[in-house]
């Protein structure tokens, strides 16, 4: 074994063995399937949601000097600890050729105004030419109710992203992971030339050999977690990496830690895909997307230790439910945040419907 790879190796075993910090019996418990009447409890609280009956990002969506873009995706709501009244969501829109990302701003979580360019293209040759998907942000505190606060680490912002190193169509294979910062939370660059997960990495394994896609970050107790969907073929999964400086990552050595067809001819019979984790408690909560029975769907799976998970089969929310038609083909790729002004859950999604690829939104009852 070369220095490189044992170094490696080092590496991956001390980051793997952080994930088990905890006593023989606590270790137990971890790795056990939760049982059915403990994730009906747990996900109670995040059922019953209202309609806004319109997008809060609608389709044609104008943004100054982006005009050509649209078809917007991948919400990400966030705010900035000097501007505490102000809440800003990145997403991405889509030009026939790639993707860039943007950000807007709102008072009230509804009405979403300033538009501008958050990450455009990457230079020509780059793993990032065809686009660049911003939301893997690092946070204050990834609690289920506290608030999306960006935090800084040496003096910025950081995100991980989703990038596409072709240009010409959707999604173009294969897709990567990059680091970016930013000094204003606003407008990111990236930090590293080289991608932080690829499908040529040594520990790329059979089920994510084709594409990677996008992550989610998490810091807990030193580590750095990301959360990512990947393809093999048809076939989307969720895996885990880890990391200590945000710049280096190892994978998990037994991903994918959720996979496809939790039950047969399920919700999530052929992705289980974009995780957003959250702590809610005792325990971490993951909302995911299912594609199955025709469409996409918001889906939840639980854990105690952030390794193993045990999925719900029964949809958070399934396509189709709104009855306006904004997403009779597909509800998925969430941003969760609770306002503390009218103590409820605000849940922003990709809505695919009758008015095209929109941002759409739920509430919840009062908490």
């Amino acid at each position: 074994m070369n220095m490189s790879r044992f170094t490696s190796f080092i590496v991956a075993f001390t980051l793997c063995a952080s994930l088990f910090r905890v006593d023989a019996q606590q270790a137990k418990e971890s790795t056990e399937a939760i049982d059915a009447e403990t994730i009906s409890r747990w996900s109670a609280p995040y059922r019953g949601w209202t309609y806004h009956p319109d997008p809060v990002i609608p389709s044609d969506y104008r943004i100054p000097g982006a005009e050509k873009f649209h078809s917007f995706d991948v919400p990400c709501v966030y705010q900035l600890a000097d501007k505490p009244g102000v809440w800003y969501m990145s997403f991405i829109g889509f030009n026939g050729q790639g993707y860039n990302s943007f950000v807007a701003e709102s008072q009230d979580l509804i009405h979403w105004d300033n538009p501008q360019t958050a990450m455009g293209f990457g230079a020509e040759g780059e793993f990032d030419h065809g686009g660049c998907v911003v939301g893997a942000y690092l946070y204050d505190s990834w609690d289920i109710k506290a608030p999306r606060t960006l935090r800084k680490k040496e003096g910025r912002y950081w995100t991980l992203y989703g990038a596409y190193p072709r240009q010409g169509g959707y999604e173009l294979r294969p897709g990567y992971e990059g680091v970016a910062a930013s000094s204003d939370g606003l407008h990111w660059a990236r930090v590293s030339d080289d991608p932080v997960l690829s499908v040529y990495q040594t520990d790329c394994k059979e089920w994510e050999k084709e594409c990677i896609y996008q992550p989610w970050l998490v810091e807990h107790d030193g580590t750095y977690y990301n959360f990512y969907n990947a393809a093999n073929g048809h076939i989307e999964q969720t895996g885990l990496a880890l990391s200590t400086d945000l710049i280096h990552w190892v994978r998990y050595p037994f991903n994918p830690i959720v996979q496809n067809g939790s039950s047969p001819g399920g919700w999530d019979a052929t992705f289980a895909s974009d995780p957003k984790v959250f702590r809610d408690g005792d325990h971490w909560v993951m909302f995911y997307f299912g594609v199955g029975r025709g469409g996409a769907s918001i889906m939840m799976a639980f854990s105690r230790d952030l390794a193993h998970w045990t999925i719900d089969p029964e949809p958070l929310y399934a396509f189709g439910g709104h009855p306006g038609g904004l997403d009779k083909e597909y509800a998925h790729k969430i941003s969760l945040v609770f306002n503390p002004q009218d103590e409820r859950f605000y849940l922003f999604y990709c809505a695919t419907g009758n008015k095209g690829r929109t941002i759409g939104l739920l509430t919840s009852p009062p908490k």
